[in-house]
């Protein structure tokens, strides 16, 4: 069983996760713990599954919140194929029924208006996260309606490349971290911080092995 009593210094929100820096990640997380070694060695390394930051981006996580990324995609691609390029202000020209025919409900398109809104009037600048820590762009996020912590999470991961970003909330990281790590059931918020402390400053690339292997058991 895997014990919770292992510290790791605090992490650095300066790495970014790249093509070139996640083999660093992985080598570190395979030497420290002997769980996500097996995982490595036994599927190879994970992929990046990189996203641009931006409007665009933000969306798609928005459309991924409580459902299949199939689903989420589907209506994505749709979106795309009418808008050309998606910049908040084209979403703005999309009715309802429009949004309604590309696979968003009403609150998903109620959310992305809300956020097109707050960047077409510089409420919202995506531009200047790359100079920010991860705790202010996460705290800038969450206070636009529909973005919760996990999809915080995912836009810092994802499209912005943090080293060391943990998404608790996210269903596919509760279920894998249950089997990897023989825990008797499901492991709450709190346990899952304190599973992940030493794989700091590393839980994103952490996170992307655990994803590796759900989608390798599905």
């Amino acid at each position: 069983m895997f014990d919770v009593k292992r510290v790791m210094p605090s992490s650095s929100s300066s790495i970014i996760v790249s093509v070139e820096t996640i083999a660093t990640g992985i080598e570190y997380l395979a030497n420290i713990d002997a769980d996500l070694n097996r995982i490595v060695a036994k599927l190879g390394p994970p992929p990046l599954w990189a996203r641009e930051p931006g409007f665009g981006t933000l969306v798609h996580i928005i459309l991924e919140q409580q459902v299949s990324l199939a689903s989420a995609r589907a209506a994505y691609e749709k979106l795309n194929t009418a808008a050309g390029t998606l910049k908040p202000s084209r979403f703005l020209d999309f009715s309802d029924f429009d949004l309604l025919g590309f696979g968003f409900s009403r609150q998903k398109s109620s959310y992305c208006r809300g956020l097109a809104r707050a960047i077409e009037e510089g409420r919202l600048n995506l531009d200047s996260f790359k100079d920010l820590i991860d705790e202010e762009i996460r705290t800038r996020l969450i206070e636009i309606k529909g973005i919760g912590p996990w999809t915080a999470d995912i836009y810092l991961l994802m499209a912005l490349g943090r080293s060391d970003i943990w998404p608790v909330g996210d269903l596919a990281l509760v279920s894998t971290m249950q089997q990897v790590k023989g825990l008797a059931s499901l492991p709450d918020q709190d346990l899952m911080d304190k599973i992940a402390i030493p794989w700091r400053p590393w839980r994103s690339v952490a996170a992307r092995i655990l994803w590796h292997y759900y989608l390798s058991n599905r």
